[in-house]
Formats: structure tokens, sequence, C-alpha cells
């Protein structure tokens, strides 16, 4: 009698062993390894045969490029961060947190689309047609070629799609759907991986580009295991605060382009819509007050301007916090502060908030932010006709920050006056600029 496999894997990441353990190598979660039943181990053996397939290799020079047919959304920011369109066989997966509007957009999406002449299935394992109908109304979504599915079974969904040529399928989320072949719940890591393989499978045989809604967990990243966002092609996120109108979708994997650009979305009564004029939505230009700084970040290829604000305050336990900014990065430079300047912050609070919901992702915004901590620091306000571009180094030095003339162009559009900055620009721009190489030169300049 042939032995009984026994084989536990981690809910949390899916990290396989062969005895039960507390705590999980991989990702360090505890208790979450779950014994797993014969059918989904043959399950897991019958897809590890499939993707360990061999394969025969090919010289470089003999391998011709395929080119990738596209096909526009009808919105302009989202075909910005997919690369140019929507893919043909190509599967998205867009994450984000409850209520930031992945459900909105996606329906929206599915109506353009079905308006240009393709036949598109929405399915939803979490609402009912009377629902997303009611959502339709409100986005003005209603069209012929639309359809729209509540099911849970992936198998039903798989029948579905063969009994008409849908282009687009769009399923709302992963995480509440299961199959017949796995015994465990929906949602469990076995069974999330089985469905996208199946998705994979069936989207690049029948040229069926295909949207993923996935839930987050508390960390921000999406629920199931690791491998969910290597199987599919584009894994997109959703950022943004649901209580404001500002949303932004940032891509993290593209194989059929850059990674670089940022889509940004307004919601409004008729759900979400690229926004249009979004440059004068992060800052304001009033009276100038202190702890209010302005700089240029790049978002993609388009350069936005974003006020930092900061707040300093004496304290006998002494707290830092950043929201939109990298909070090791705030530690930095505050010791940098107080090593170079000598400015007593050691007994003092330091909040630093980007404003409009943004995350800064990148260095050249640290003047801004020190010169914010300054500004509030001596109670000195700071002019709303300047920003501050660069990025600073462990001694003190301003560095240089790429794309310096499109970030200055910015500037000089929405009437910015003067800019302190590391180096002088490549081109006559038309605003002041104040070259500064070391923080000191910075603060002899406020």
């Amino acid at each position: 009698m042939a032995k009984k496999q026994i084989l536990f894997e981690c809910q949390a990441c899916g990290n396989q062993q062969g005895k039960w353990i507390g705590k999980c190598p991989d990702c360090g979660a505890w208790d979450s390894f779950v014994e797993l039943k014969q059918e989904q181990i043959k399950v897991l053996k019958e897809l590890s045969k499939i993707s360990n397939s061999p394969s025969v290799a090919v010289c470089i020079e003999e391998v011709v490029a395929e080119k990738f047919a596209r096909i526009s959304t009808d919105d302009k920011e989202l075909d910005l961060v997919l690369g140019g369109g929507l893919v043909v066989g190509s599967l998205v997966l867009i994450g984000g947190s409850p209520g930031v509007g992945k459900s909105t957009l996606l329906l929206k999406i599915a109506s353009n689309l079905a308006k240009s002449g393709k036949k598109v299935l929405y399915v939803s394992g979490e609402e009912s047609k009377s629902q997303i109908k009611l959502r339709a109304d409100r986005l003005d979504a209603n069209t012929p070629n639309l359809f729209l599915l509540t099911e849970l079974c992936l198998e039903d969904i798989l029948d579905e799609l063969n009994k008409k040529d849908y282009e687009i399928l769009i399923i709302d989320s992963i995480q509440t759907l299961y199959s017949n072949k796995i015994a465990s719940a929906a949602g469990s890591i076995t069974q999330v991986r089985e469905i996208t393989f199946e998705l994979m499978r069936f989207s690049k045989a029948k040229n069926i580009s295909t949207f993923i809604i996935g839930h987050i967990t508390k960390d921000g990243a999406i629920a199931g295991p690791r491998i969910l966002e290597h199987m599919v092609d584009v894994v997109l996120y959703f950022e943004g605060d649901a209580n404001k109108e500002i949303r932004l979708l940032r891509g993290f994997k593209n194989r059929f382009g850059n990674i670089s650009e940022v889509g940004i979305f307004e919601m409004t009564s008729k759900g979400l819509i690229s926004a249009k004029d979004i440059a004068n939505r992060f800052f304001s230009r009033g009276k100038a007050i202190s702890g209010s700084a302005l700089s240029v970040v790049m978002e993609g290829s388009r350069a936005l301007i974003l006020e930092i604000q900061a707040l300093v305050c004496e304290s006998a336990y002494p707290k830092r916090s950043a929201t939109g900014y990298e909070k090791n990065r705030l530690d930095m430079l505050i010791a940098l502060l107080e090593r170079k300047l000598e400015i007593p912050l050691g007994h003092y609070d330091v909040f630093i908030n980007v404003s409009g919901g943004v995350k800064i992702s990148e260095t050249a915004a640290d003047l801004a932010v020190v010169a914010a901590i300054i500004s509030s620091f001596k109670n000195r306000p700071l002019s709303k006709d300047s920003v501050f571009i660069g990025e600073l180094s462990l001694n003190g030095e301003i560095k240089e920050v790429f794309s310096l003339d499109t970030r200055l162009k910015e500037a000089k559009m929405q009437n910015f006056k003067n800019a302190i900055i590391p180096i002088k620009p490549m081109e006559n721009i038309g605003i002041k600029c104040f070259v500064a190489k070391d923080l000191r030169e910075v603060l002899e300049w406020m």
C-alpha cells in the first residue's frame, strides 16, 4: 500500500513544508500552516507538471519579436499606465483598499469596451446583478454588449465563456471564487493559485483580455500567494484616501510596457474619471505660512507640484511621523539637521504631511522637507512663489536630480518665480534660479 503523502501549506504566503511548524520561515506568520488534503496535493502535482514542461532552446537571432495587439479602453489615464492600451490575451491584476474605486473603474471600462464593439463579461462574486445595475445606471454604463454574471464557481464561469465569443473578462474578485477540483474554502492559497492558473491558460488560449480584482491585506499587499503577481502580466495598485477625490493608479509590473507611468483619477458623481486638470490640485497659493514648502516631483513622464507640510513642537517624548513620505528618510534628514546645522530637534515632535494624499517615492523632495522643518522650527514663513528641488546626502551636500528642466517648466507654467536647485538648468526657462550646493546655503537664503 502506497504511503500517504503529508503536506502543510502556509495560508499567508503559500510556503510548503513536510511537517507542521509554528512559524512560517518565509513570511513569519504564526499558526498559519494547514494540512492539505490528498485532492489538493494531486492538483498541485498536476500544476507543477504543466509549469515544468520541458522546452527546446532556440538561438536568440532566430526568435521573431511578437507584436502585441492593443485595445484602447477609452480612458487615457488607464491606457497610459498599461503602456498604450490593453494587450489582447493579457491578465491585469488590480489591487487597492476597500472603497478606493476598483469595481467602479472596471465597470466603466467594461462599458467603454462594450460600446466600442467588444463583447464583455463582468463576473461578480460579491454583488448581485441588481446592485451592479444600480451602479451602471449612475455611471451611464448600460450597453447591449456588456453581460453580467454573478457566480462563484470557476467551472461555471468557464462554461459561460465557451457559450459566447467574449473578448473581455472582468473578475470581481479573485478571492471570492472557488474551483470544484479543490476541497478547500474560497480565498485559500490553493484556490487562488489554481483559479488564476486556469484563467491564465484560458485567456491565452482564447485571446481574452482579463481584468482581475484582488483584495489586499492590512500591510497593503494583494492577498493570496506571491505567485499570483508572478503569473499575471500586469499588476496595478490603487492609491489614495477613500475620503478624498484624487486616486492614483500605479503600475508595479508590466510585461508589455514600463512601470514608471502613473494614472490620476478623480472620483465624481459619475464614478472615476480621468483627472483633466490636476496641476494645481496638490498645493495652495494662499498666504505664506510657516511649515510649508513646495517641491516638484516626477510621476512617470509628468511633473507634479506638491506641498510639503511640517509641524515642529517641543515635547518631553519626541515623536517622528510622516504621511506620504518615507519615515526612515525623515529620520535621516532630522539627524542631518542636528549634525550639520546644529538645530536641536532632539526634544521636538516632527510631523510631515504631503498634501493631496500623494506618496513620494523619489528623493528630489528632500530639500523641500528640510525647508518645511526649518520654517516650522523657526516660525518663519516661506514664499509661495518658490519651489525647492534637490536630494540631500549624508554630508549635507545637495545632489542633482533627473529631469530638472521638465520640473522647472512645470513650475513656470504654474507661475512660480523662484527655484532653489542644485545646478543651473540646461536652458533658459524664465524662472529665477538660486543654485545651492550645500544645505547651509539654503539656510542663508531662507
